[in-house]
């Protein structure tokens, strides 16, 4: 038989596999369970069905629940693209039906496989990538976290004392060690400067003195207890305790993201460009598979992190350029968020900034501009296996 195409709509627990021949007849519809043996069952099915064609899978997942699927496939030596889900919703409409149902989701993801010549293959990582990948999803969760309890502490002490959240930086570590001792007025001010600046010295904080006396004075401007003081004051500390326990969380994660990172033969190229550190460095390499095998050229690299804007031109409007609809979220933050501490270190990203700036781009333009040009930079650099060297800008001759 010729080659044969294996869509599978995944789940939790179970997936719905729907094969399709080269003439769009359907020769298998099963739902499954998400375990071994009904998987290896699935695989011997389908491979009988090709009777020593060639096997194309597809599926609309590549992460999470669909691990185990995705390694036994691997391991038979099987084909497998990926389709993003938003692609088979879109494709949906197009076919006879309004039921929305795993079996006719299977069927679209079949289809598109058996047309489309677009679909980026689905290949397993290494070890290494996929620690990486794991511990900087965790760090990313950790950080999502503590802004949200950062916040909840924010508008809680805004509701009780104002004054207090205006003068304390929360992002800093002494700030938040006071809150565990101290929440409303009325105990900063029995509690005075000297006696405030010995509690935060014992605690090893920072600029003790100089905290101390801000959070007095911020006490010496609000003599009215709110109502429900005492319960929020709780809520203080127990929201302060943790913030720190999640920046220490963070900080454990990064080092051992670090140490991973480290451990790559690209970790040096990588960060020797200017604003790609260990976190960056660690983000990149999970996002492109620790390789550039998937992007041969800069621009598809470019286009992947969603620094490329992409035309939508209508009748007599061109030229109208906007963000692409898919691109990695996470590649866009590494290469936007180092193209920002570049300008502050690299010579030559500042002097492209401040050309943007002058041809009237605003900042984040400007900025996207800069991210965008670093990216044809990186690509070089890991292509020849160099480091990126700091030289003075190249000025034009008068």
């Amino acid at each position: 038989m010729s080659r044969i195409w294996a869509g599978t709509d995944c789940g939790k627990t179970h997936h719905h596999t729907l094969v399709l021949d080269v003439e769009g007849n359907t020769l298998l519809s099963r739902r499954v369970a998400n375990d071994e043996p009904e998987l290896l069952q699935l695989v011997a099915d389908v491979l009988d069905l090709a009777d020593g064609g060639a096997v194309t899978w597809a599926m609309d997942m590549t992460g999470g629940e669909t691990g185990l699927l995705i390694n036994l496939l691997a391991n038979h030596g099987q084909e497998l693209l990926y389709i993003p889900g938003v692609a088979v919703n879109r494709a949906a409409d197009s076919y006879r039906g309004q039921g929305k149902t795993d079996a006719r989701d299977a069927h679209v993801i079949a289809d598109q496989a058996r047309m489309r010549r677009d679909l980026l293959p689905v290949r397993l990582d290494d070890e290494g990538i996929i620690e990486l990948r794991l511990l900087t999803e965790h760090r990313a969760d950790l950080v999502g976290e503590r802004t949200r309890v950062t916040n909840r502490l924010r508008a809680l002490l805004t509701s009780m004392f104002p004054a207090l959240e205006r003068t304390l930086d929360l992002g800093n570590a002494g700030p938040l060690r006071l809150l565990t001792g101290y929440q409303t007025p009325a105990a900063i001010r029995r509690s005075g400067t000297k006696r405030l600046t010995t509690w935060l010295r014992n605690r090893k904080v920072y600029g003790a003195e100089a905290l101390a006396a801000k959070t007095v004075e911020a006490a010496e401007r609000q003599h009215t207890a709110v109502a429900g003081e005492k319960a929020i004051a709780q809520m203080v500390h127990t929201l302060a305790e943790e913030v720190i326990a999640l920046n220490e969380k963070i900080a454990e994660t990064d080092k051992l993201v670090e140490g991973r990172f480290r451990e790559h033969e690209l970790a040096e190229v990588i960060t020797s460009m200017p604003g790609v550190g260990s976190t960056l460095g660690a983000e990149f390499l999970a996002a492109i598979g620790g390789s550039l095998a998937a992007f041969p050229t800069a621009d598809r690299l470019a286009a992947f992190a969603g620094v490329t804007p992409a035309p939508k031109d209508s009748g007599k409007v061109s030229g109208n350029l906007h963000r692409p609809q898919r691109y990695h979220r996470g590649l866009q933050r590494v290469f936007y968020t180092s193209a920002l501490i570049s300008i502050q270190r690299d010579p030559n990203s500042r002097t492209y900034y401040d050309r943007k700036r002058a041809e009237g781009k605003r900042h984040v333009q400007a900025v996207l501009a800069l991210a965008r040009r670093r990216v044809n930079v990186l690509w070089a650099l890991i292509r020849d296996g160099r480091c990126y060297q700091i030289a003075p800008p190249v000025t034009e001759a008068a």
